[in-house]
């Protein structure tokens, strides 16, 4: 063998895979390192309303996500972006082809190792349940980003009757005048053919898609039929 290809998601032991490989191991890290080093690197541009993320190629060091870049690919994100979109439809396949360029440099003796940058560097943990609570006296901005953040994984969730529920697929609206704000803060103020208006602050998050406790993940439809949901109905109570 004489380059270790790693995605992180595949559980090679460390010391092992740095070993084995003649010309070294190389990494995939979906970010922009040094920024977002961590398990959650997708997630939290999203949710901190970046305007663009990437992925690194870099040599596995002892410290996490802390070794030499050897070579990186940005993609924009777009308002309305979800970690679904951005990891399947752009840093899934740029990941793939970016570790067989990078192995190709490696080969040939043509890459460039650059030391990352400690000034610019950032770790953040796991986006998990704890992470991913909807507080709806949030700004609409940030509300919007964190449901999109966790969209699909692991899921914006707020409480319906003391019972999770999960947000994914939504838009945002901002109110631009006073007498345009409808509702309290949390709550269902309008509810549509397709869709239902939760009160936040500075706007309303428009519901397309949610996951009750109880069931699957159906449409906003089917979620109003099937727990009973009427204007007024104060969610995260």
């Amino acid at each position: 063998m004489d380059v270790s290809l790693f995605f992180p998601s595949i559980g090679f032991h460390h010391e092992a895979r740095l070993r084995f490989p003649k010309r070294g191991t190389i990494q995939y890290h979906p970010s922009l390192l040094p920024k977002y080093r961590g398990p959650s690197s997708i997630n939290w541009p999203i949710i901190r309303g970046d305007s663009k993320t990437g992925l690194s190629i870099f040599r596995p060091t002892d410290g996490l996500d802390e070794g030499p870049v050897i070579l990186q690919k940005e993609t924009p994100l777009g308002p309305d972006d979800t970690l679904g979109s951005v990891y399947f439809d752009r840093l899934f396949p740029m990941g793939v082809a970016a570790m067989i360029e990078a192995a190709d440099l490696v080969m040939a003796g043509k890459h460039r190792e650059t030391v990352q940058d400690e000034t610019r560097a950032s770790y953040e943990g796991w986006c998990r349940a704890a992470e991913a609570k909807i507080n709806w006296a949030s700004h609409v901005e940030f509300t919007y980003n964190l449901i999109r953040g966790c969209n699909p994984a692991p899921g914006a969730w707020t409480t319906l009757s003391g019972k999770k529920l999960q947000i994914f697929d939504s838009r945002k609206h901002l109110f631009r005048t006073f007498g345009a704000v409808k509702g309290k803060i949390g709550e269902i103020s309008e509810i549509g053919a397709a869709s239902f208006f939760v009160t936040a602050q500075g706007g309303r998050i428009e519901v397309l898609k949610a996951k009750h406790e109880d069931g699957k993940k159906v449409s906003a439809a089917e979620l109003v039929a099937q727990n009973g949901l009427t204007p007024g109905t104060v969610l995260g109570s």
